[in-house]
């Protein structure tokens, strides 16, 4: 794809819309209002504003704390377009991560909202970079709403930035240490936009999408602002958590005809068994973040008729770069490589393994982060040259297809055999009391055993004759050296925030 040499992401995702007449077409659903590309636009323009107001010069980081909200993607975007660097975090986390991120962002400028604004005050101590912080919701001297009102309604004028300066970071999701910044450039969402979001989903201006992985997420940033905006779709933007009745509500009010979703999600709803779903708007549904099990692909397909593509990316490499197509996913296989992105297989020595083996996973492709911000030995190791190195575990079969196997960390082994937890845990999945599984390693005397943490499906009790019944279901499915020897039956698994299980935080527990 040809990007010209100036450009600027921020102001692109706006302005190919209002280019292409498409000016009073809705651009976002929010609280049951809906505001066009017009309306956006003026929005995005007030918010670039407030920041020059408030002093934002090229390549200062904005930190952002806000739950998803037409003001998080104009100001995301507001951000990019005035050459500063867009910063969005969870809205969810604890005062100590904030501080963490203060620190690590240096970020001159801080919008966050009433509700989270208790917890991101304590960050702010002496010493902050933070000069101005505006509270969407609150009155006053750093109301946002204030401070927009008190802006010059004004079109902005967009920063002669290049396509390869940086444009936005995103944290890694920080499920074994504390979070990384992948540093992103401008143009780095034209090639997803393309390459995925166009040619993989077909998204057209007819779509609504409805992620429920949120903005600060590589992967909702995409599905529910980048992507719409790019093929001048719309987008449901929903600030809460996403709970099963709450997504199965928001489907049906807002209407969508793409929802994004995680496979711990897809479980959970369809746990609600005796409660009538109109999911008719939709024409597809996607998965990402963890492996789906084939059991939860079939049971959704034969449930609602709707097929999940089940793709595999990361916050490094911007989105999805293997996934099925369209009519032809499978249960269990992640498809193939996404055109533009070049994938392989290797051994600890660097070499390809033979298709059926399994081997660590390694990616190549247009939209790949820069660096780690001021983490060059972690750069130096996952970002060689052209390559990165995903740490997922893979093995490609004899059609072509990509299945996962786990993640390079999670693997250990029992008995001289590797253990590929996610084989164990969708075997667990399979059976009919079972709603989530994680399988770790277990140190007994020295040897390490595979133990199971199990989330029951509502109405289900554990029991040790439960355990043991788990116990033969996974003996019917796996090799022996695969049976948890300790299956634990506990109300909910550790997880991030986007929905990936911690497993290493269930590492050596016992019942």
């Amino acid at each position: 794809m040809d990007i010209p040499l100036r450009f600027n992401i921020g102001a692109e995702l706006i302005e190919r819309n209002l280019r292409a007449g498409r000016g009073d077409a809705p651009a976002i659903w929010s609280g049951g209002k809906t505001l066009s590309y017009r309306d956006f636009a003026a929005l995005t323009d007030r918010l670039a504003g407030a920041l020059l107001r408030a002093g934002v010069e090229p390549e200062q980081r904005v930190l952002f704390i806000l739950p998803d909200s037409p003001e998080l993607a104009g100001g995301y975007l507001a951000a990019m377009k005035v050459g500063a660097v867009a910063v969005p975090c969870n809205p969810l986390l604890r005062p100590a991560d904030y501080a963490y991120f203060v620190e690590e962002s240096r970020a001159r400028v801080l919008i966050t909202s009433r509700a989270c604004i208790e917890r991101v005050e304590p960050a702010l101590g002496d010493g902050t970079t933070v000069k101005r912080v505006l509270v969407v919701g609150e009155s006053g001297d750093r109301g946002f709403e204030r401070w927009l009102a008190e802006t010059p309604d004004r079109r902005v004028e967009t920063a002669a930035t290049t396509r390869d300066e940086p444009a936005f970071w995103l944290w890694t999701s920080g499920s074994t240490g504390r979070p990384k910044a992948a540093v992103h450039a401008h143009q780095d969402w034209p090639h997803c936009c393309e390459l995925y979001g166009r040619a993989i989903l077909d998204l057209q201006p007819r779509d609504r999408c409805f992620s429920a992985s949120k903005l600060f997420h590589a992967y909702g940033l995409g599905n529910a602002l980048a992507f719409p905006f790019w093929v001048g779709a719309s987008t449901v933007l929903v600030p809460d958590k996403p709970a099963p009745d709450l997504v199965y509500r928001g489907i049906q009010e807002a209407r969508p005809t793409v929802f994004f979703g995680v496979p711990t999600l897809y479980a959970a709803m369809l746990a609600q068994k005796d409660v009538a779903h109109d999911l008719s708007s939709l024409r597809l549904c996607v998965s990402a973040g963890e492996p789906l099990p084939g059991e939860l692909f079939a049971r959704w397909k034969a449930r609602f008729g709707i097929e999940i593509l089940d793709g595999i990316g990361s916050t490094e490499v911007l989105h999805i770069y293997i996934s099925p197509r369209r009519g032809s996913a499978k249960a269990g296989s992640t498809g193939v490589p996404v055109g533009g992105y070049e994938v392989r297989i290797i051994d600890e020595n660097g070499a390809d393994v033979p298709p059926g083996e399994a081997g660590d996973l390694i990616v190549r492709g247009p939209s790949t982060a820069t660096q780690y911000f001021n983490r060059r030995e972690q750069t130096r190791s996952k970002m060689r040259g052209e390559w990165f190195v995903t740490g997922d575990k893979f093995r490609q079969t004899e059609d072509g297809e990509y299945h996962y196997v786990g993640r390079s960390d999670d693997m250990f082994k029992a008995g001289g055999e590797w253990v590929s937890p996610t084989d164990v845990e969708a075997a667990l999945v399979s059976h009919a009391a079972v709603l989530e599984a994680a399988v770790t390693p277990r140190d007994e005397g020295g040897l390490l055993r595979p133990q199971a943490h199990v989330v029951l499906n509502q109405g289900q009790q554990g029991s040790p004759e439960l355990a043991e019944e788990l116990r033969q279901h996974v003996r019917s499915r796996c090799a022996g050296f695969m049976v948890p020897r300790q299956i634990h039956f506990v109300p909910d698994l550790p997880k991030t925030a986007t929905g990936k299980i911690q497993r290493y935080v269930l590492r050596g527990e016992s019942a």
